[in-house]
Formats: C-alpha cells, structure tokens, sequence
C-alpha cells in the first residue's frame, strides 16, 4: 500500500450546516425560518387548531432577509422546520470601487472586497454620501446560507 493509491479531494467547507432544525411549534415572531429555501425572518405566527384526528399547523409569514419578498408556509406545529444560522458582522468601509463594489476592513486587519454595495436606494445613498464626505463609516453585514450583504450603517465620526 504506496501513498499513491490513495487520493482526497480537499474542500474548504468544514461541514457546518447553513441550518438547523427547530420544532414548528416553538419558532416565535422575529425569529428565522427557511421558506422556499430562503432564509427569512418570521413577520407573523398563527397556529390553527385542528379536527379530531389532525394536527395543529403553523402559518408562518416571513420576509427574505437578502431581497425583502414576502413568504409563507404552513407546517404541521408537531414538524421539524429548518432554520437559518444568521451572523451580524460590523466592518469598517475602505473604499467603493467603480463596478459596485466595496472593501472592508476585517477585525484581524485584512480586507474583504466580494461585497457588491446594497440594492436598497436609501442605504445606498447614506452609504455613498457619508462617504464622499470623508467619514469613517462602519457597514452591518448579514451572512446567511452562502449569502452576505450590507444591511445597516453605522458613522463613527470623521477621519
């Protein structure tokens, strides 16, 4: 048995999983949910009583927290939902490059440039006018299931 016989495929992942089971019945409103393979943040609860023989079910209303869609499910209170490992991380901006894109300054001191800037308008705008302007900005930025994007900012006053 030589070294060569044996060949891996290394991959980066670690196998965390992007989500984890929850009981239907205990997810509450303003917690997270998968709909439709969307990480969402629950809006609405309602749980519906059922006949004789059935099972309670659950309605969740809740909203894509990466495009803002609405989205709805019903799942019987008693099932397992999947839902989404969701991070806030703060980085402080560096700069906007021309293509829509921004680099970061990470806590360790490294950069991070794979964000594109936000599609919402008025964040958009904070973020391009505090920044023409000189200010030291720090962006919010929610990961969820392989996504990533700005959702807030914060001024740290001028450089």
């Amino acid at each position: 048995m030589s070294d060569e016989e044996h060949h891996f495929e290394s991959k980066a992942d670690a196998g965390a999983s992007k989500t984890y089971p929850q009981q239907a019945g205990t997810i509450r409103k303003n917690g997270y949910i998968v709909i439709k393979n969307r990480p969402c943040k629950v809006v609405e609860v309602s749980t519906s009583k059922t006949g004789k023989h059935g099972h309670a079910k659950c309605h969740f209303v809740g909203i894509d927290i990466f495009t803002g869609k609405k989205l709805e499910d019903i799942v019987p209170s008693s099932h397992n939902c999947d839902v989404p490992h969701v991070n806030r991380t703060d980085y402080q901006l560096i700069d906007i490059s021309e293509d829509g894109f921004v680099s970061l300054l990470t806590d360790s001191g490294d950069t991070k440039d794979d964000l594109r800037l936000p599609t919402d308008d008025n964040l958009l705008k904070q973020i391009k006018e505090g920044f023409a302007e000189g200010k030291d900005l720090v962006v919010s930025v929610m990961s969820s299931m392989g996504e990533e994007q700005i959702c807030a900012l914060k001024d740290i006053g001028p450089k």
